[in-house]
């Protein structure tokens, strides 16, 4: 286990893909501030949804990795093996009288009526099966199985992002209860990132800024489960050189056709640069990018990969 105040630092890619750069950016960003701490860099593989993340994909995200110059320091955790714990979780919660059965459709999720959330496209909950009765429940799960959600506290969380700066939001007004537990049994990625980064030590979270609005949910489950809070880095997305955001489809900006054509220290080089880690774009070694980095370098804004000319990159 890490030391009281080693830096512990983690990837986790929910492998349903190949991985493209914007999630390579996460990963050596959160690889570069952990090893120039002198901390530990942990692997966890984020397939709860084990239909949509076949195994493959997981491993050939692990041989991407190694091959642009990214070791982790311990067996890699897999979120489908972990379900007892999240089990443990939820049932604490539920004792605590946090939880409740929701049967809203899809359909009744997305009304327009709701009110959108800041930052994303999810609506705010507004508490439509929080009242139910039990005998109203009861008659609901006879053609229904419920999703669970957590009620949340009319409460401003605040956290101090090393990249993004102050970020506050309200839950109750801003979010509103949220699912913890999927209508098909599933947990939800809010509990599961709770509950793996508290048994793995994780005390620095660096991921991409489309998160952001995530994290007072999780840092009020983690308040609700006593689980220490990290510190917190959402750095830019990755766009290609049009400044459209980086996605799982694009195949031509996937590791292993830019690795064949650059050379992993050509892509390393490329994100170093988008990133505002290097000055200019050119092959770069892992260990000149640990000595160099510092999270003053790291750009607050969505970074464009460089043009390069080539047919790859458009």
């Amino acid at each position: 286990m890490a030391g009281e105040h080693q830096t512990v630092g983690r990837f986790a890619p929910s492998p349903s893909g190949p991985l493209h750069l914007g999630n390579l950016a996460c990963a050596l960003v959160a690889y570069l501030s952990a090893r120039a701490q002198g901390g530990r860099f942990l692997l966890r593989v984020e397939d709860l949804d084990v239909p949509r993340c076949p195994p493959v994909w997981a491993w050939q995200a692990m041989r991407d990795l190694e091959a642009i110059g990214i070791e982790w320091d311990e067996e890699p955790l897999w979120q489908s093996r972990r379900t007892e714990y999240y089990e443990d979780a939820f049932r604490k919660l539920d004792r605590m009288g946090v939880l409740y059965p929701c049967f809203c459709t899809r359909a009744e999720l997305v009304n327009p009526s709701l009110a959108p959330n800041a930052g994303d496209t999810q609506r705010v909950y507004p508490g439509t099966c929080a009242g139910l009765s039990p005998e109203q429940r009861r008659v609901r799960s006879l053609t229904r199985h419920p999703a669970w959600r957590v009620r949340v506290p009319d409460r401003e969380y605040m956290l101090r992002d090393r990249v993004q700066g102050v970020y506050r939001e309200n839950l109750k007004t801003q979010c509103g209860d949220f699912v913890i537990r999927r209508s098909d049994g599933l947990f939800g990625y809010q509990l599961a990132v709770v509950v793996d980064d508290a048994y793995s030590g994780v005390n620095e979270v660096v991921r991409g800024r489309d998160i952001l609005s995530a994290t007072p949910r999780q840092m009020y489950l983690m308040e609700l489960l006593n689980a220490p809070v990290p510190t917190y880095a959402h750095i830019p997305l990755i766009c290609d050189v049009h400044g459209k955001r980086l996605a799982k489809r694009d195949q031509a900006l996937g590791f292993a056709v830019l690795q064949q054509r650059y050379g992993a220290s050509g892509v390393r080089g490329m994100l170093a640069y988008a990133l505002g880690l290097i000055p200019e774009n050119r092959p770069v070694s892992m260990a000149e990018l640990v000595d160099l980095f510092d999270w003053e370098r790291v750009s607050r804004k969505d970074a464009r990969l460089p043009d390069t000319g080539k047919e790859t990159l458009q």
